[in-house]
This record gives structure tokens, C-alpha cells and sequence, in this order.
């Protein structure tokens, strides 16, 4: 090398690591840990962001995730992502930088993953693929595609007389032990929808391997994608576990695909929510809820339904726990007035052996009318009037109370009875197309 090319090299890689010095942080800013009281973190010494992501230092020399969920002057309000352990007053806090992402692709199909988008089945790590950020994309609601197609769920009464629309989002309200994961579970077995997303939040954690095994079909499993956070995870892995389920639905539904989104429950979120509010000194107002709850609700669920792409539609179906049965419930009646329908399961007739306890009248598909025919419609519509008319007499027929030839219709209604209710009921094995449903429902009033 002569000595002119020695002074070429030697001048480029001088130009080289001084343009690299900008790249290079002279200090990094660091916070430090105060005060733990419960889940709850305070954190001084760093001007941290709202929804901020941290790492705290343990004893051991690890590091917890935590987020910044508020602040008091100087104070900064942390909750972990992950359970306490470790802790000391005076730990190093670490601001990082950029929004919580993760890398979707694929080889997410089939997988089970927490609430950070870690692996929780036996597959390789999920790695590769687009990396998306957790949050929300803002969609004109001009620009939303409608909901005009119907979508079949495989549940004979919910395709004949509550129909879902593909982007549509229906809640099941029901109170505890009366089948609403059992049902989704059905829904998640026999639906044509390209790719399901599964949120199990909050929920008892042997039900993860329990909806995985019994309620997935292999042909759904591939198909299927679940995020899981249990019970006894933290508020915020709750929380994280819900958006992420919801930027997974929104990932494959902006590629063009049918996708069907799945989240038992919502009302654990909702509790998970009210965990942090309540932490942070938000005083309760309805039933031990705060008001930030009720906000936090239409935020997420706005984001489900269809999206701009003409191809692709995401119909999410949420499950709401009726505490002590009452539909009165705060959870329970803001859904209603948030969501595009809800199926209402009633004990009553679970206790029957009726399954699935669907209580039709106290139902509804607000979707239903732009999804089908107008002689589908007719049909449900028929349908309902001759069972909310049997029901009128139901209890003065052992009575003697109802006279058969008084009233021409009411005779009808009570002569239906036993094919309405044979049409209400379905084996937890069976599945029903969209087509099979409405011929069968067109079946009970011609032969009658």
C-alpha cells in the first residue's frame, strides 16, 4: 500500500467515527426507586413520560419492565409489568424510549403468547416478521368499511336470528358458570373465519390449556392465535395482554383477512383498570368503578370492527360477567350502549339443560337487518313474535289458565313450541352453516 492510499483510508475512517459520535449518548438519564406500596412504584430524579416504558434494577441484578400509569409533581407512578420481587430503595430506574412493539408475522398462527408476545406453548421463539407498535391506529369512521355481509359463527341460533355481520361486535352477558366461554369456545371451533384471535384475560389459568385442547379443533388451532393472561398475572400484563390480542386482529384484518376476535372477558379488563385507578388515588364512583374505566371502554372497544381496507373485516365478540345476574351492571349496561348487539344467556334456562341459554327476547343483532335477505329477516322476526307468545302462556297452561280455540294464533304459538325450542338448542359438538340455519328455520313454519 503506497503511502497516498494509507492517508485515503486513514481519512475515511476518521470521517467515519466522527459522524458516529452523534449517534453515541454522552450521558444516559436515570431515575431512582423511592417508595413500593402493593403493585404500585414511585419513582424520582428523571422526567418520565406518561405510558412510558422503565426498567427498575433488583438485588439480584436484574431488570422488571414496569410502565408509568401517572405522576405528582416529581413523582412518578409505576406499576410492573411482571410480578415483584428484589426491590430496594435507591434501585436504578431507566427510561426507555419509543412505543411497546412487536413482530408479527405468520408463525404467530397456531402459537400462545402472554401479554408481551412471549411464547407460552412449547414453540420456538417468535421472531421476524413486521414490527408493529402496540398502539392504536386512528381510522376515519367515513372511511370504515359497513357491515353488510353476515359472518357464520356455526351457532344455529345466533345465525338465524342474531345474525352477525362481518365487523360487527356483540358482547355475551351472562353471570358466572352459565356458559359464555363454553360458547365462544363453540363460536372459535366452527367459525369461517380466516384467522382467530383468542384474548383469555383475567380469566382461571387452567382455562387456558382447557379452551386450547377442548374447544380448538386442529383445523382451528391452525388458524388460531391465543393470548393469554391469567388471574394471577398483574394488572398491567392484563392490560397489555388485551391490546395486544386487538393489534394482532388489526394486523391481519389490514392484510385483507376475515378475522374473528374473541375476549374473555371483558370485565376483567375493566377490573384491571380499576386495580390502577384506585391505586393512583382515582376515587370510585359507580359500584367501586372510577370514571377513568368507563373512558378507558370506548377507546377499546372502537377498535375492533371493520377497518379501511375493502377486503378485510374484524367482528369481535367480547364476554361480559353479569355480577349476581343483573344486567343493570355497570360493565354490563356501558357495553350495551357501546357495542352493535349482545346476546344475553339466561340460568334459568341453563339450569333447564337448554344449551346454549340463549334468552332470545332480551337479545339483539342491531347489524342483523343490513347483513340478510328481507325473508331471512321476516323469518326471525316471525320467529321471535311466536316465542315471546308462548311465553305469555306458559305458566297458565298447567294451571288451566289457557283454553285451547279462544285465540287462533296463541294456538299456533303453543303448537310451534317444540320446534322453536328444538331450534334454540344445539349440541356442544354440532355445527351449523349459515345455510343449514336458515333453511332449518324456514322448516318450522312450512310444516307447520
Amino acid at each position: 500500500m503506497t503511502n497516498t492510499q494509507a492517508f485515503d483510508l486513514l481519512f475515511e475512517r476518521t470521517n467515519e467515527a466522527i459522524a458516529s459520535l452523534d449517534s453515541i449518548p454522552v450521558a444516559r438519564v436515570t431515575g431512582r426507586l423511592v417508595k413500593v406500596t402493593g403493585n404500585m412504584l414511585q419513582a424520582v430524579g428523571c422526567r418520565f413520560k406518561l405510558e412510558q416504558r422503565c426498567l427498575v434494577e433488583t438485588s439480584d441484578g436484574d431488570m422488571i419492565e414496569a410502565q408509568v400509569v401517572g405522576f405528582d409533581h416529581t413523582i412518578a407512578f409505576l406499576m410492573p409489568i411482571r410480578r415483584l420481587g428484589g426491590l430496594f430503595a435507591g434501585a436504578k430506574v431507566i427510561p426507555l424510549d419509543g412505543d411497546s412493539t412487536v413482530e408479527l408475522g405468520d408463525h404467530w398462527l397456531g402459537r400462545v403468547v402472554n401479554g408481551l408476545g412471549e411464547a407460552l406453548d412449547d414453540g420456538p421463539e417468535l421472531r421476524g416478521g413486521d414490527r408493529v407498535s402496540l398502539e392504536p391506529k386512528v381510522i376515519n369512521p367515513l372511511k370504515r368499511r359497513p357491515v353488510d355481509s353476515p359472518l357464520d359463527i356455526g351457532v344455529q341460533a345466533i345465525n338465524g336470528l342474531l345474525t352477525v355481520g362481518k365487523g360487527q361486535r356483540i358482547g355475551l352477558m351472562a353471570g358466572s358458570g352459565v356458559g359464555k366461554s363454553m360458547l365462544l369456545g363453540m363460536m372459535a371451533k366452527n367459525t369461517e373465519a380466516d384467522v382467530v384471535v383468542v384474548g383469555l384475560i383475567g380469566e382461571r389459568g387452567r382455562e387456558v390449556r382447557e379452551f386450547i385442547e377442548t374447544n380448538l379443533s386442529m383445523d382451528a388451532r391452525r388458524k388460531a392465535i391465543v393470548v393469554a393472561a391469567p388471574a394471577d398475572d398483574s394488572p398491567l400484563m392484563r392490560l397489555r395482554a388485551t391490546l395486544l390480542c386487538h393489534r394482532v386482529a388489526e394486523y391481519y384484518r389490514d392484510k385483507g383477512k376475515d378475522v374473528l376476535l374473541m375476549m374473555d372477558s371483558l370485565t376483567r379488563y375493566a377490573m384491571a383498570q380499576r386495580e390502577i385507578a384506585l391505586s393512583l388515588g382515582e376515587p370510585p364512583a359507580t359500584r367501586g368503578y372510577p370514571p377513568s374505566v368507563f373512558n378507558a371502554l370506548p377507546q377499546l372497544l372502537e377498535r375492533s370492527g371493520n377497518g379501511e381496507n375493502p377486503t378485510g373485516s374484524l367482528t369481535a365478540i367480547y364476554t361480559i360477567l353479569a355480577a349476581g345476574d343483573d344486567q343493570q351492571d355497570p360493565v354490563v349496561d356501558s357495553a350495551r350502549a357501546i357495542l352493535d348487539g349482545h346476546v344475553v344467556l339466561s340460568r334459568k334456562l341453563a339450569e333447564q339443560g337448554h344449551y346454549p341459554a340463549i334468552d332470545i327476547g332480551a337479545s339483539i343483532s342491531r347489524c342483523m337487518a343490513s347483513c340478510v335477505a328481507k325473508e331471512h329477516s321476516a323469518l326471525a322476526s316471525e320467529f321471535r313474535q311466536a316465542y315471546s307468545g308462548y311465553l305469555e302462556v306458559k305458566d297458565l297452561i298447567p294451571l288451566g289458565g289457557y283454553q285451547p280455540g279462544q285465540d287462533l294464533k296463541l294456538d299456533s304459538y303453543v303448537a310451534l313450541q317444540p320446534r322453536l325450542t328444538a331450534y334454540l338448542k344445539q349440541n356442544y359438538d354440532a355445527s351449523a352453516g349459515f345455510t343449514d340455519s336458515l333453511a332449518e328455520l324456514a322448516q318450522i313454519f312450512q310444516s307447520s
